[in-house]
């Protein structure tokens, strides 16, 4: 059976509807980043409403309606990931391009059609999740993944990242004990509260920056950890 181009929910669904949908979806994503319908409905169960009043916050200043009107773009098949990394070491794009070699992976890609603000900032939040890795100096392990979720619920309030992070503390219980639950949510908190401080990382036009080393942007754009 072919999915829908376009995942939507019946305007009265319940809360635990969307959440029982969003944690099948955010499983999906896990093996498949890309996925063309999972990824838009994590959008539509939880962060419709996070995106739009974004949206609106971007359209009321000059910078921000630039974004959203050019719509640049963070799509592995626009980045020529040999030319940057030619760029000198600790440049964010000779980094960014480490940053897949090192972890074995390729840069985000979906054929999700992008047709209103919305659907950009949906596109562009999952598209510059790597880059925040790199910025923040958050691994990419488990630990690492959920103290760059707390750092963007902080600096951009997705509600997607409490989900993630609920669903993370039984799991952070089962591999290191009770005793490690405090000191595991105070590393949250920190996590959290340091994106809360920061610039808000989502409407930086890196695409102007690959030749920036990275240790100036973090400086510049990220409250110390």
């Amino acid at each position: 059976m072919n999915q829908p181009a376009f995942p939507t929910l019946p305007p009265n669904a319940s809360f635990v509807t969307r959440v029982r949908l969003s944690l099948h979806a955010l499983k999906v994503l896990t093996d498949d980043p890309g996925n063309t319908y999972y990824g838009p409905l994590v959008n539509a169960c939880l962060d419709g409403d996070t995106y739009a009043k974004l949206a609106r916050t971007w359209r009321a200043s000059d910078d921000g309606r630039q974004m959203l009107d050019e719509r640049p773009t963070l799509q592995g098949r626009e980045l020529d990931l040999d030319a940057l990394e030619q760029l000198p070491a600790g440049t964010l794009g000779h980094e960014f391009v480490r940053y897949f070699r090192d972890n074995g992976i390729q840069p985000f890609e979906t054929t999700f059609p992008v047709e209103n603000d919305v659907d950009y900032l949906s596109k562009r939040y999952r598209e510059t999740h790597d880059l925040f890795h790199v910025l923040t100096g958050y691994g990419t392990d488990e630990h690492g993944e959920m103290l760059l979720q707390a750092f963007v619920l902080g600096n951009l309030g997705v509600r997607q990242a409490v989900l993630i992070l609920a669903y993370s503390v039984p799991r952070r219980v089962k591999v290191a004990g009770w005793k490690d639950l405090v000191p595991y949510l105070g590393r949250l908190r920190a996590a959290y509260r340091r994106g809360r401080r920061s610039r808000e990382l989502l409407s930086v036009n890196y695409e102007k920056l690959w030749s920036t080393p990275v240790a100036s942007l973090s400086r510049l754009l990220c409250a110390p950890a």
